[in-house]
């Protein structure tokens, strides 16, 4: 385990169910790390909430206080910037990041997506997965790239498919497994167990990641 506890940026856009978890994982010491702050892209996100309540530097960076994307880009890479992270965490972030950020923190940045990639990339994965008749559905937490939903993988967890489910129902199963794996990722992360190698493939222990 590293000494230091890895400083995490966490992006968000919603509720932030995904950092609460991560906050209590912290929080009992199941992660090697220190949250340095929280940012979202929606002023009033109940997110931003949540890292108040637990001390957290909570900053929100909006679109329309800038001129342009370009800008806005600007804006939220030098604020990242300023807090030094060594791992950026989106939880639930719905804005697709400029690619100069996204190569700067190359294997320092990760996703957490509700469907077993490489299926259904995008929104509303329950409502494909249920139009679809799929039997199972599930999570998929991958290092972050250009490519929308598209980065190197590293865990999945699956789970079925219930007669009667809704996309609301699906959703909330799907939550409470996400809510396990991600702070899992993060831990092996910070533990120095996890790497993206310059192969572009993922390892665990020394071990590359079959998925």
């Amino acid at each position: 385990m590293t000494e230091k506890p890895t400083a995490i940026v966490v992006l968000i856009s919603g509720s932030g169910s995904n950092l609460q978890a991560i906050i209590d994982a912290v929080v009992q010491g199941d992660i090697n790390g220190q949250i340095s702050a929280v940012i979202s892209d929606v002023p009033d996100a109940y997110g931003l909430t949540r890292a108040k309540q637990a001390d957290i530097p909570a900053i929100a960076v909006t679109p329309k206080d800038y001129a342009d994307k370009a800008a806005f880009n600007r804006a939220l890479s030098d604020t990242v910037a300023h807090y030094q992270p060594d791992l950026i965490v989106l939880a639930g972030f719905m804005r697709i990041l400029d690619s100069a950020f996204v190569k700067q923190y190359h294997g320092h940045m990760i996703n957490i997506h509700p469907s077993l990639l490489p299926k259904y990339r995008g929104l509303d994965t329950y409502r494909r997965a249920l139009e679809a008749g799929d039997q199972q559905h599930g999570v998929t937490v991958h290092f972050v790239s250009d490519e929308l939903d598209g980065g190197p993988m590293i865990a999945q967890t699956a789970f079925p498919v219930e007669p009667g489910d809704t996309e609301e129902s699906l959703q909330q199963r799907g939550q409470a497994q996400e809510h396990i794996l991600y702070p899992n990722v993060i831990r092996w992360f910070c533990d120095g167990r996890l790497q993206l190698a310059d192969d572009g493939h993922v390892y665990l222990d020394g071990e590359r990641v079959p998925c």
